[in-house]
């Protein structure tokens, strides 16, 4: 059913990581932004409709409503958290109307404060209170948390915040799974694309309707995020974008870049590239992962892809296509096709995976479909208690709303085709199927598109890329350090994304940034 051609852009929960916004000490301008663009319209003054919402005060408490898992649970229960939900109007045109509430959760400053550190993990659909929760024992101590309180939350849609968009039960995620979708016949194509009708149907009645969808994209999230930065106080924003949490960064350096301090984008998307070449570029960096792993792989003799690298993605073909008629029981579920090429997409955002993907592998070959079925788990937000997160369903919502649509066919089928080509490993071998996405049956019409951000006056930014960045590649970092007249930290590497992970090399030219405002010269040069 739902369109499987690109990866999400969040980092894997194992290693998810944590986004930064630090408020400084001068003036802000509360509400105002730039003129209007490509984003969307844009505030243009202060509004009396909005002062409400900026001048609310935030009322902290413990956490433990705010969890939506038992993994949540555990997390929040630990001591040091408080949580609070920020009111902010569903249509910022209509303000006087309905309102949505984010969640966040703060652990505070244990020294000398500056502000606040807001974390957002990627996805887009990932949860910013979670991060922070599972991050903040490693952050303990460290320069950050020492000036900052950290503080994640999650989108408007995301996780505990409301309306939270809700698209499938526990149950109809499983029968999601096992359709696979193909067939490249007009009738599959028909059937296809009755699914993605029906899933869009189903997104609308259970999220809020359809006009909370049309206002859940960026734009939307940015103009919540600086009511945040009121709301906590602070002047001037800085923010760490981790992924799609780049593309935040940089949506709202075009709408206040005279409330902007400091921001670091890590694992970035190239603002001005269309969907269909990101998509195609993102495939192809999985593939160089995929090749770099099997190149790995290859010098074990018990390899499961095989001692010759340059034949792994047909070994992988001949492993993994006999799934999409027989697929391999697991207990009481069962490892599908899609399954299996998910679990290995989760274990290449990074290489400290890439033991498990082996083992994983090797079960494969034996008809043991265990670890590939808990790597496509976390993928997909499957807690061990059988319940879903709504990561995936809020992925698609955004990329809904941010994302250009393809309404030809045709077009969707040569997508389909031109992906395949660059990631081979993940092509089924039964042709390209040109049905339309479920965004092609959204209840209202995407309010970003492709452009070179314009951000007059926005103070120097740093943005960190991975040579090896399977799901955001390297140049998409150069380009949009470029396009915001940035400084670049050229990581060596593979995985997705890398600041604030321990490298003395990359975290200390970050910290040095956020906290003292000190800009790298040049290029910064670092390896993993």
């Amino acid at each position: 059913m739902l369109c499987r051609v690109r990866a999400r852009l969040g980092t894997p929960a194992a290693f998810v990581l944590c986004c930064a916004v630090l408020a400084g000490c001068t003036q802000s301008t509360t509400g105002a932004a730039a003129p209007s663009g490509a984003n969307g319209p844009q505030p243009t003054e202060d509004s009396a409709e909005l002062a409400s919402f900026y001048e609310q005060q935030l009322t902290w408490g413990p956490c433990g409503e705010f969890a939506v898992s038992a993994e949540d649970r555990q997390a929040y229960s630990a001591p040091g958290f408080d949580c609070a939900r920020l009111e902010v109007p569903v249509d910022y045109a209509a303000p006087a109307g309905e309102k949505a509430q984010i969640a966040l959760l703060r652990q505070k400053a244990s020294g000398e404060k500056i502000g606040s550190l807001l974390f957002n993990p990627g996805g887009p659909g990932a949860s910013g209170m979670s991060l922070v929760a599972n991050l903040a024992g490693g952050l303990t101590g460290s320069p950050l948390s020492q000036r900052f309180d950290l503080i994640g939350f999650d989108p408007r849609g995301v996780g505990a915040s409301t309306p939270t968009i809700d698209c499938l039960t526990n149950e109809e995620w499983e029968v999601e799974r096992a359709d696979l979708d193909v067939d490249p016949s007009p009738a599959g194509v028909q059937e296809t694309e009755a699914e993605n009708e029906e899933y869009a149907q189903r997104c609308t009645e259970r999220s809020g309707g359809a006009a909370f969808l049309a206002n859940s994209g960026t734009r939307d999230v940015v103009r919540d995020m600086d009511i945040m930065r009121q709301a906590l106080g602070d002047e001037k924003l800085s923010y760490v974008g981790y992924s799609y949490g780049t593309r935040i960064g940089s949506a709202y350096a075009e709408a206040f870049p005279q409330n902007v301090r400091a921001l670091v984008l890590d694992g970035a998307l190239d603002p001005k590239e269309t969907t269909i070449d990101r998509t195609v570029k993102q495939n192809a960096g999985f593939q160089q992962a995929f090749d770099a792993f099997a190149a790995d792989c290859a010098a074990n003799p018990a390899c499961p892809l095989g001692t010759d690298p340059a034949q792994a993605t047909a070994v992988f073909q001949q492993l993994t296509r006999p799934l999409i008629d027989q697929p391999i029981a697991v207990g009481s579920r069962t490892l599908s096709y899609g399954d299996a090429v998910t679990g290995v997409i989760q274990a290449l955002y990074a290489k400290d995976f890439w033991p498990v993907l082996t083992q994983g592998i090797a079960g494969l070959a034996t008809g043991n479909g265990r670890i590939l079925l808990a790597l496509a788990d976390l993928y997909y937000g499957r807690g061990d208690d059988g319940n879903y997160d709504n990561s995936i369903e809020a992925f698609v919502s955004i990329s809904c709303m941010d994302e250009e649509r393809i309404a030809d066919r045709a077009q969707q089928e040569e997508l389909i085709r031109r992906a395949n080509e660059a990631a081979p490993f993940r092509d089924d071998g039964r042709g390209a199927v040109g049905a339309l996405d479920p965004c092609s049956f959204w209840p209202a019409e995407p309010t970003s598109q492709p452009h070179t951000p314009q951000a007059a006056g926005l103070p120097p930014t740093v943005v960190v890329s991975v040579t090896g960045d399977p799901a955001t590649p390297y140049q998409a970092g150069v380009d949009l350090a470029q396009a915001l007249g940035g400084s670049l930290i050229s990581v060596e590497g593979n995985q997705h994304t890398a600041a604030l992970r321990g490298n003395r090399c990359i975290d200390d030219v970050v910290n040095a940034y956020l906290i003292d405002l000190e800009v790298p010269q040049g290029q910064t040069e670092c390896a993993l």
